[in-house]
C-alpha cells in the first residue's frame, strides 16, 4: 500500500545493558572508544548479553548534557581516545601527560578536561597526514550535508570566544554570503581541525560497532527529540524552526507539571516549523536519521510523544505552567523516517501522557514502546508498567538515566509502600528487591529488558546519571575499572539462559 512503510523485522527476544561512552573508564577523565569499550562488549558477550544502549554522542554544550548538543550528527571529540593517536604516531605520551585529567575516578569532570582535550586534540591534527586520502575524502563526500556547516559553526564559535552564535556578528549570524565566505578563508585552518576531530571519532566509532556486531551486540542510540538553540542545526537552517526575525525563538520546548515538578519542565530547544519542514519533505530529518542508522542497529526517539503531539511555552516564560498542546506532524514524519533509516530499527520513548493518537501511531508504525519496572507497583494492577500488562513489542528498563538507580529507588520506600511489590515479586524483605526486579523484568514478554550498568553494580543514587530540572551533579557518573566482575556475567548469563533472552546462533 503506498505510503505504508511498517517495519516487519521485529524485535529478537534478548537483554543488554544501558552504559553511557562518557561512563566507560578511562585515565582521561572521561570515557572513550578506547580498549575499555572493548572489553565492555567482551562483558556482554561473557554475560549473554545482545545489546549496548548508549546515551547521545554528540558534541554537549553548557550543562553538559547529551540532549543539549551542538549538532544532531556531528560526534564527541572528548570521546575520541587518546591511546589510540598514541599509537597511530600522531602524539605522544608525553603531549598527554603534560595535563591533569582526572581527580575523581567516579565522575566526569568537564571544567578539567575541557581546555587540554582539544590541546592534544589540535596536535594530533598538526601531525597528521589524513588530508587528500581517499578514505578522508570519502568522509567528506559521506558527510556534505552536515559536515561543512559543523565545522564553520565550530570554528566561528571559538573565533567569538564560545559566544552562542545568536551573540556572533549579524553578518555571520545571519549567514550572508560575503560573511560565509570570509570565515571560511580566514578560519580554513581551524575548519580542517573541526572535520579532523569528526574523522576520528567516526573512524573510532566506525570501528568499535563493527567489533560489537562481529561480537553479536547490537548497538541502540538515542537520540532527543529537539536540537539545541546554540547549534549548527539552527543557525544553518533557520527557516525550519519557530524563530522571528531577529532570530529568537518565539516558542520553546518543555512538559507541563506533573507528579515530578510542579512548575513543569522548561527545556528551551527552540520548536520545529513543522509546515515548513513538511513543505520540503523533511529532508533534515531524513539526512539526521540516515546518518544516525550508519551508527547504530536500533535508534531510539527521546520524547517519541512530541511527534503526535508537543507542549509550546511561549519564549521567556520562567516556567513551563504557561505552555499549550499541539498537533505535530504524525505518520508524515515517520514515514519519512522510515524511508531513510535503511536496516535500522526505531524504539519509541513514550513516557509520560500517552493519548490515544500516539497509540495508534505506535500501532501503525510498529515501532516497539517502552515499559519501567520502577514506575510499576503504583496505582493497582491497570498499572501499564506491571508486566503481565507487557506486550512483546515492547522494551522493558528497570529505569532510564533520567531515573533513580533501582537501588536506589526502592531503598527509599518503606516496607508498607512496598507492600503490592514485594507481594507481587514474591520477596519478603525490602533488599531482595533489586535482585527480584531484574529477574521479573528478564521473565516478562518484553522482547528487550535493559537495565543500566548501576543497577547491575547495586549502586545507589550516589549513582544517579541525571535528575530532571535539576543543573550541577548530572552527566558525570562514571564506572571504575575493574568492577565487573566474572560473577556479574555469570548471574546475567544465567538469567538469560532461563528466560530465553540468550543471543541466537545465526543459521548457515
Amino acid at each position: 500500500m503506498a505510503g505504508d512503510t511498517k517495519k516487519t523485522r521485529g524485535l529478537k527476544r534478548g537483554a543488554g545493558l544501558l552504559l553511557p561512552i562518557s561512563s566507560l573508564p578511562s585515565p582521561y577523565g572521561i570515557g572513550t572508544l578506547g580498549k575499555e569499550a572493548y572489553k565492555f562488549v567482551d562483558f556482554l558477550v561473557e554475560a549473554g548479553q545482545s545489546f549496548w544502549q548508549v546515551l547521545p554522542v554528540g558534541p554537549t554544550s553548557y550543562g553538559d548534557s547529551p540532549y543539549q548538543s551542538f549538532s544532531a550528527f556531528a560526534g564527541n571529540p572528548y570521546f575520541i581516545d587518546l591511546d589510540y593517536l598514541v599509537e597511530e604516531g600522531l602524539i605522544e605520551t608525553k603531549d598527554i601527560k603534560k595535563y591533569n585529567w582526572i581527580s575523581n575516578v567516579e565522575y566526569v569532570e568537564y571544567a578539567m578536561i575541557y581546555d587540554s582535550r582539544f590541546k592534544v586534540l589540535r596536535k594530533a591534527f598538526e601531525n597528521s597526514n589524513h588530508m587528500g586520502t581517499q578514505e578522508y575524502e570519502n568522509f567528506l563526500v559521506d558527510n556534505a550535508y552536515w559536515l561543512d556547516d559543523y565545522a564553520l559553526y565550530m570554528a566561528v564559535k571559538f573565533h567569538f570566544d564560545n559566544k552562542e552564535w545568536q551573540q556572533w556578528d549579524n553578518d555571520i549570524k545571519f549567514r550572508t554570503q560575503e560573511a560565509l565566505d570570509r570565515y571560511r578563508v580566514e578560519l580554513k585552518e581551524e575548519l580542517d581541525f573541526w572535520k579532523f576531530c569528526q574523522y576520528k571519532f567516526f573512524e573510532q566509532w566506525n570501528r568499535l560497532r563493527t567489533y560489537a556486531n562481529e561480537k553479536g551486540i547490537e548497538m541502540i542510540g538515542d537520540i532527543p527529540i529537539y536540537v539545541a538553540m546554540d547549534s549548527a542545526d539552527v543557525w544553518a537552517h533557520k527557516e525550519l524552526f519557530e524563530l522571528d526575525e531577529d532570530v529568537k525563538p518565539i516558542n520553546v520546548a518543555g512538559v507541563p507539571p506533573d507528579a515530578f515538578s510542579e512548575d513543569g519542565q522548561l527545556w528551551g530547544n527552540p520548536l520545529y516549523n513543522w509546515t515548513a519542514m513538511e513543505e520540503n519533505g523533511f529532508s533534515w530529518w531524513k539526512e539526521r536519521m540516515a546518518s544516525n542508522s550508519k551508527l547504530y542497529d536500533y535508534i531510539r526517539i527521546d520524547h517519541f510523544i512530541g511527534v503526535v503531539n508537543y507542549y509550546s511555552i511561549p519564549a521567556g516564560c520562567s516556567n513551563a505552567k504557561l505552555g499549550e498542546w499541539r498537533m505535530g506532524p504524525g505518520k508524515k514524519l515517520t514515514d519519512a523516517i522510515d524511508s531513510a533509516i535503511g536496516d535500522a530499527q526505531i524504539i519509541a520513548e513514550d513516557l509520560g501522557v500517552v493519548s490515544q493518537p500516539v497509540k495508534d501511531l505506535l500501532s501503525a508504525t510498529g515501532y516497539p514502546g517502552m515499559k519501567i519496572i520502577e514506575f510499576a507497583f503504583d496505582g493497582g494492577p491497570d498499572n501499564d508498567h506491571l508486566p503481565h500488562n507487557y506486550t512483546p513489542n515492547s522494551l522493558v528498563y528497570g529505569g532510564t538515566h533520567d531515573n533513580e538507580t533501582v537501588a536506589g529507588y526502592f531503598g527509599s520506600k518503606t516496607k508498607k509502600e512496598l507492600k503490592y511489590a514485594m507481594e507481587y515479586m514474591r520477596v519478603t524483605e525490602k533488599d531482595e528487591i533489586p535482585d527480584a526486579v531484574l529477574r521479573t523484568a528478564y521473565a516478562s514478554v518484553s522482547a528487550i529488558a535493559l537495565f543500566q550498568v548501576q543497577d547491575i553494580l547495586g549502586l545507589g543514587n550516589e549513582a544517579r546519571m541525571n535528575t530532571p530540572s535539576t543543573l550541577g551533579d548530572n552527566w558525570k557518573w562514571r564506572m571504575k575499572k575493574g568492577c565487573l566482575k566474572k560473577a556479574h556475567a555469570k548471574k546475567l548469563y544465567k538469567l538469560a539462559e532461563f528466560y530465553a533472552r540468550l543471543p541466537k546462533k545465526e543459521e548457515e
